[in-house]
């Protein structure tokens, strides 16, 4: 039996952690598996009940649990609450928590959607980018912060990038066993010729990668990293960063797949898993059954296989969504002028029956 807390959060959360659920349901069907969910709320939905992003109550759920789905956090509703008490800050107390210190965020583009792409077909088709993100340090966590006043009566907002020995090791570990499954590339991003944080991140990564002479180790600078994805995207195999850096990387990287919308993500620590789709709450068309589940799905796909190291059923679940994606087959930020496109549910219920094991 494997224990999943479930988590929808705030709009379109719900709506495709739905879908998700319908993809376990058929998973352990199939398999003739276990899977226990209990839901909880969090992000704005626990503001709204609990008056706090996530309670302590959902944090020993999350910590009893084998792994945690989470749908979305967010939304226009809770924008002007104190950042100490924004549904995002639920995100940050479950990394924290759990120890969830790597990110991992896949960038495929699979060969039926190359031309929904923005970019042209030459530079996208191919491109299989794995970007780990350190997730529990950085400027996200570094101490000290806040917004303070002045001597003019002005106002001063400042945080604090900070690194240690440990975060930068323990990540790049991680980056260089990931590498070693794919194409043996490992690209380190940092700011180093001008923060010290990075310089020592550099130095650190750069100590890793004695440790793996099969995997071939490059650096390169935040900025030309940021272009280079734009330029030539098929150079990439994995890329390592920081918390900060990772972040807008990671979403640039999505957009070369034709949307957000198909991007899955792992937050893996020690001993938990969190599993959740790259994309937001997109409140505008909450409820309106438009959202696209695919990265949701494909975040199950994630935790098969990283978690519960059921890869053969990860690969059916990826299989599935390939196949009704070669069918033609869109949601509506993928459709432009498809004469297939599906609502939400629809898909979810598309890929659960090409789900074959």
């Amino acid at each position: 039996m494997y224990k999943i807390l479930v988590l929808p959060g705030d709009g379109v959360g719900r709506e495709v952690v739905g879908e998700a659920e319908k993809v376990l349901k058929k998973v352990a069907s199939v398999a003739h598996l276990v899977f226990e969910t209990k839901e909880a709320e969090v992000g704005g939905a626990s503001i709204d009940r609990n008056g706090v992003p996530i309670t302590a109550d959902v944090l020993k759920q999350a910590k009893d649990s084998d792994a945690v789905l989470l749908g979305a956090v967010g939304g226009p509703k809770w924008d002007q609450l104190a950042y100490a008490v924004r549904p995002e800050q639920a995100l940050l107390a479950l990394r924290k928590e759990l120890g969830l210190y790597a990110n991992l965020r896949p960038a495929t583009v699979d060969p039926s959607l190359i031309d929904v792409s923005t970019l042209k077909r030459e530079i996208v088709e191919g491109v299989d980018i794995l970007v780990v993100r350190e997730l529990t340090g950085g400027i996200y966590f570094g101490t000290p912060k806040g917004i303070e006043k002045t001597r003019d009566g002005s106002e001063r907002g400042f945080n604090t990038e900070t690194y240690s020995t440990h975060e930068i090791e323990r990540i790049a570990l991680k980056a260089f066993e990931l590498a070693r499954k794919r194409r043996r590339k490992v690209v380190s991003v940092d700011k180093a010729n001008i923060l010290e944080s990075s310089e020592l991140w550099r130095r650190v990564v750069s100590g890793i990668g004695k440790r793996f002479p099969d995997v071939q180790l490059s650096h390169l600078y935040v900025d030309n990293c940021a272009m280079q994805l734009i330029r030539n995207p098929k150079q990439f195999d994995v890329i390592v960063t920081t918390n900060m850096f990772g972040d807008i990387l990671s979403d640039e990287a999505a957009m070369l797949t034709g949307s957000i919308g198909m991007l899955p993500s792992a937050s893996l620590g020690d001993t938990h898993a969190l599993y959740e789709p790259v994309h937001g709450s997109a409140p505008d068309i909450a409820g309106k059954d438009q959202a696209n589940p695919i990265a949701t799905i494909l975040s199950v796909a994630m935790m098969l296989r990283y978690t519960f190291q059921l890869h053969d059923l990860a690969l059916a679940v990826e299989a599935a969504v390939r196949g009704v994606l070669k069918e033609g087959f869109r949601t509506q930020d993928l459709a432009e002028d498809s004469k297939q496109t599906v609502p939400c549910s629809k898909m979810g219920d598309l890929i659960v029956e090409r789900i074959k094991h």
